[in-house]
């Protein structure tokens, strides 16, 4: 590799490395045998797709420049860091000798901001259209649309692209204003709401017409930075909700703010990354996608934050014991799928073994529950009655959480077998 080009990936793969919106998609991209690449391959693991395999992505940015000053970026306008732009050439052929040497499956670019949001978001097309045309590249690529950019690049990139991206950055516009004072909300949705309009009239048109053109096929997603404002859990749950309302939107994701400019007194003072927290605000992205939890059950007046001690599940269960235990041979799909331990293929799984004979807690334990955890919101033919009526939620609460001292927690699951005789 010419050592410009490398010195030049350096640089920028190392810029590109805070944005965590990357993952792949579950998307299919016909290949017809006379162009490179597929989005169904398997290859060396950096994302996830939506059906579980484990791709590898080139995540670069076009430049480091960028006009902007906002106060949790590294690549901000006063930072004192080397700067560097691949040509669209060089990027092209970057990614497809990387392709070639099995390195990876897929693009993921993003960029700083040069001149303003056409002249950048207009370079960053022509990556992935060189790609499309000119080398017949048929993996996937994710572009990460420049706020402010017009509806006729935005309608280009959908073209070429398999997943587009807007950062919505902050859970409010005030945190915005404060941190990023060079953006804003319109900004923002209005590059969302042209991918969001792209997205129904492609799908329309491929109803219509069998050879259309697909637009942006794994839709768009976004993500929120945590912990560099004030913002609740709730104000963020509850924006999160009102983006999966949205027809193309797929994922919203959650970066804990990493304290990189902590020169600058906008920004909180923390020694690390809100982590726990991050993981937090997923497990309750996933109960809102997978679980049918409404974001009221999971955050609301009364409980405005996530617990950080339990998982999210869990929490609501504690809070509701009037809903337990759950008869996993008579109850419906969606109250199982509300017990903590139990997830959506054991739901799955539950509701179709009953049917040949009542489940006992060896079936259960067969089909994958964790009983651990399960054991005190459900009952069954063998299951002893220390639910959560007996136990009490702070009782639970305190037996699953006592991770610290092992011979601690084993001293508790003892006890709670004297007390109730499991």
């Amino acid at each position: 590799m010419d050592t410009k080009i490398f010195d030049k990936l350096k640089i920028l793969a190392e810029a590109a490395k805070f944005d965590v919106s990357c993952a792949s998609s579950g998307t299919t991209r016909n290949n017809p045998g006379k162009g490179i690449g597929s989005t169904s391959g398997w290859g060396i693991c950096h994302s996830f797709t939506e059906d579980g395999r484990c791709v590898s992505l080139l995540k670069i940015m076009l430049t480091n420049c960028c006009i902007y000053d906002c106060a949790y970026c590294a690549n901000r306008r006063s930072n004192d860091i080397p700067r560097t732009t691949f040509s669209v050439s060089e990027l092209v052929e970057l990614t497809v000798e990387f392709y070639r040497r099995n390195y990876i499956e897929g693009l993921f670019l993003s960029s700083g901001i040069v001149r303003n949001a056409d002249y950048t978001m207009e370079r960053m097309v022509r990556v992935a259209k060189d790609l499309r045309t000119v080398h017949k590249y048929n993996g996937y690529i994710h572009l990460k649309s420049i706020p402010g950019t017009s509806r006729e690049l935005i309608a280009e990139a959908g073209l070429y692209a398999d997943r587009l991206s807007c950062n919505i950055e902050m859970p409010s516009e005030e945190s915005l204003k404060l941190v990023a004072p060079d953006k804003n909300y319109q900004s923002i949705y209005t590059p969302m709401s042209y991918i969001q309009q792209g997205f129904l009239q492609g799908r329309e048109d491929r109803q219509k017409y069998r050879h259309a053109l697909r637009f942006a096929p794994a839709g768009q997603s976004t993500q929120m930075i945590i912990g560099a404002s004030q913002d609740s859990d709730m104000k963020i749950l509850n924006l999160s909700d009102a983006l999966y309302r949205r027809p193309a939107m797929k994922r919203v994701y959650y970066s804990g703010y990493i304290p990189i400019n902590t020169y600058d007194t906008r920004l909180p003072a923390i020694a690390a990354p809100p982590l726990v927290r991050e993981n937090r605000l997923y497990q309750a992205d996933w109960l809102m996608r997978f679980y049918h939890f409404k974001v009221n059950e999971i955050v609301n007046e009364a409980h405005p934050s996530l617990d950080l001690d339990i998982d999210p599940k869990l929490s609501w269960a504690l809070r509701h014991p009037e809903m337990f235990p759950v008869n996993v041979n008579t109850a419906d799909y969606e109250m199982i799928l509300r017990v903590p331990g139990i997830g959506v293929k054991s739901a799955k799984l539950i509701v179709a073994a009953r049917r040949y004979g009542r489940l006992t807690s060896g079936n259960l334990q067969k089909i994958g529950i964790v009983m651990k955890r399960a054991r005190f919101f459900i009952t069954c033919n063998e299951l002893a009655a220390n639910t959560v009526h007996e136990t009490g939620p702070e009782y639970i609460r305190k037996a699953l959480t006592d991770s610290v001292n092992p011979k601690k927690r084993k001293t508790n699951d003892r006890q709670l077998v004297i007390d109730f005789g499991e």
